[in-house]
Order: C-alpha cells, then structure tokens, then sequence
C-alpha cells in the first residue's frame, strides 16, 4: 500500500519528533479570501481558515489540533492536502480524533481556499498523459499495498481478511458484518451450485470461500500481489476453488458470473472501456456481473496527491458516470445500491483492531503507524461527509432476451 521505506521494508520503531521549530513563518502581506482583509503569517492564516470549521488551536475538543511544528503552517499553504497528511506522517500534529478534525475541514471545503501546488498539479497532469495502470505497473501498485505483510492485515481486517466495506445491516461486529456482506453479493449474483464465477481482484480469498462452502460454486481468483495469492491458496484447502497471481487482461475461460469487490478503483480511467470488453469477452452470454466499488460524486483522471504517493499509487476513485460511460452498450445496469455509510463504520472498526494490536506487530515503524492512522481515518472522514461512496452494481450483456431481474437488499 506505501511506497515508504517504513512500509516496503519494514524497521524498528522510530522516536516522532515533537519539539516546536523556531522557525519564521512569515511572509510578505497578502489577502485572505473570504475575509477581505491582510494577513502577515501563514500562521494567522491557518488559523483563520481552521477558526471557520469551529476548529481551535491548542483546543481540548477532539476536532481540535495540536501543533508540535511551527513549520506546519508553511507546508499546508505550500501543499495543501498532499501537506497535511505529510505533516501529520512526520509528527508535527495531532488531534484528538483525526477523523473529527477532517470532517469539520471537508464540511468547511477549507481546500478550496488553497491554491494547487506544483506537486498537486504534477499528480493531475501525469495521470491525464500517462496510463499508470498497465500491466505492468497496476501489478507494481498492487504489491506495493497488499504485499507490506500479512501480519498486519490479519490483525486489522480479522481472521477471514476480507478487506472491503462490510455491511452493518443489524451486525454488531465486523466478522458478522463481513459475512452479510459476502452473503449479499452472493444473493444479488444468484448463486447456484456447480457455477463458474470469476472473482477479480481476489485479495485474501473470503469471497471465494464463501460462495463456495455456502452455494456450492466453483470459483477462480486472480490478483497481481503475490502474497495474497498465497495466502488465499493455503486458505483455500480442498474447496474447489483456485487461485492465480495474474492482470484481468491475462485471464481466460468462460464463468457464469463475474465479481470483483474492491477492485475498480485500481483500474483507472483510461482503462474502463477495456475492463468492461474483458469482462465481456469472459462472461457467458446469460452470466450476471457485479463489481463492489468505491465511487466518486466527481469525474476524475487522478486521486488525492497523499493517497496517489503513500497509500493506492496510480489508483482512482470511479464516477457512476465513467462507469456507465465505459459500459455501454454492451452492458445493461440491473441493479445499484449505495453502501456508502457502511465504509465509515467499518474503517473505524478496521482502526480500532489495529491500534488494539499494534504491540503485536513491532517490525514497522511509527511513522509507518502514523501514515497508516492517517489512511484510515481521512477516509473515514471522507464517507461521513459523502464525497466517497460505495456502489455494487449489477450488469447482465445487452442484445438478448432476458427475466427482469430480481433486486436483493
């Protein structure tokens, strides 16, 4: 998930300095927008726009920021959001609760009143002229998230290592909620036993164990990270079940169904047209499809800067809009719905078993903990306010006579 040294190659814990710099912060005079008056400091400044989301500097609130770097100010007018999630990656704040703090700052839409730095144009502009999702470089992206070890998903996501947005329809738990989630795909794909059903970016295998213990399907999994391949092999048994460390763009055979459940976000825009013909070309002409996806409310060809460089690299969130753009008019859209509410809940559960175990895996750093804390509250931040979304869609092919279908919920 990072290309950190912290991650890909993980070390002793490290001391987070907290001392305040002596700095200067200041800057030449210049207006603030939206106040209309002067302001003399990046300081003043941050300030201003923090005391607007009903923030406080020094507060006791758990929005509230502490600030252990004078240099901070400096970095977020500089950076903006790639900024701040690196100032708080090298300890130079901290707030109560991280989501809080990032939910008052996207309700404020503080970004706004930032302009984009080189580096954030940089990020937008290369992923309009290149395709980071090659072959080649979507297998590249993959290990780098999913092949930093084993024993740190395990302790986070649980023992089936389902690493996807649960559902909490009644759940109490994240296993339960888990399960009802693997349950409700299965149900909207119409699972029978003896079915061939392709699972696309396969992860640790749970989806595959499932149907097949529960509906009797004979499932195949591709992903381009080797050790989830591997797991999910050892995990697998006897079931009939297999797995293959292989790009969508190199799987064969004809299946009944076809799922994918966290995996579109690794696409990429320049590839939807063709994701949707591969699919096509492996579905049987009467097979259902349903992909399990993060969702934008915005058409985009990049993702946050901070994301793109330390979490998903070369990873974007889709739109329903370039979905249904790159489907049609091969395929027909059966059934959407909208789970996006769920991710908040199970980031945070996500959170909360992996700062509960965190002495149980001392190989990686506290940088690497506090870039890791970063991820999964932003994001969870990010669903509360519902700028992300999480649809699962359902498609069955266009140009043949087929039965209404059945919506499940």
């Amino acid at each position: 998930m990072m290309p950190i040294a912290s991650a890909t190659v993980p070390i002793k814990a490290a001391v987070v300095p907290r001392t305040v710099s002596n700095q200067s912060d200041y800057h030449p005079v210049r207006r603030l927008r939206g106040t209309g008056r002067n302001v003399v400091s990046f300081r003043e400044q941050g300030e201003e726009l923090l005391a607007r989301a009903g923030i406080a500097v020094g507060g006791n609130q758990q929005h509230d920021i502490q600030i252990h770097d004078n240099r901070f100010w400096k970095r977020i007018f500089r950076d903006r959001e790639l900024g701040l999630g690196e100032a708080y990656q090298d300890g130079w704040w901290d707030a109560g609760r991280v989501d809080k703090f990032l939910v008052r700052v996207l309700t404020a839409d503080l970004r706004s009143t930032i302009q984009s730095s080189p580096a954030l144009l940089w990020n937008v502009a290369r992923s309009k002229l290149t395709n980071r999702q090659t072959i080649r470089r979507a297998g590249r992206n993959a290990r780098t998230h999913y092949d930093i070890g084993n024993d740190l998903y395990v302790r986070m996501l649980g023992e089936e290592m389902i690493y996807s947005c649960a559902r909490w329809d009644g759940a109490e738990d994240l296993d339960t909620a888990q399960e009802t989630k693997l349950e409700l795909i299965c149900k909207k794909l119409h699972l029978e036993p003896g079915m061939r059903v392709l699972d696309i970016g396969s992860g640790w295998g749970g989806f595959a164990r499932h149907a097949a213990v529960h509906h009797g399907a004979t499932v195949v999994g591709i992903s381009p990270a080797g050790e989830q391949v591997r797991e999910a092999r050892r995990r697998a048994g006897s079931l009939p079940v297999k797995f293959h460390q292989q790009d969508y763009r190199e799987a064969t055979g004809t299946y009944d169904r076809i799922v994918s459940i966290g995996m579109m976000e690794h696409v990429g825009p320049r590839n939807y047209q063709g994701f949707f013909d591969r699919c096509r070309d492996l579905l049987s002409p009467d097979g259902l499809m349903l992909h399990h996806t993060i969702g934008s409310n915005e058409s985009t060809q990049s993702v946050d800067a901070w994301f793109d460089r330390y979490i998903f690299p070369g990873g974007v969130v889709p739109s329903l809009h370039q979905i249904a753009g790159a489907a049609q008019p091969l395929w027909a859209v059966e059934d959407i719905q909208n789970l996006g509410p769920d991710y908040d809940r199970t980031l945070l559960a996500w959170f909360e078993n992996i700062e509960a175990r965190w002495d149980e895996i001392p190989n990686y750093d506290e940088r690497f903990r506090r870039t890791w804390r970063y991820y999964l509250l932003s994001s969870a931040a990010s669903f509360r306010v519902r700028n992300l979304q999480l649809f699962q869609i359902v498609f069955t092919r266009t140009g043949r006579a087929s039965p209404v279908y059945e919506s499940i919920r």
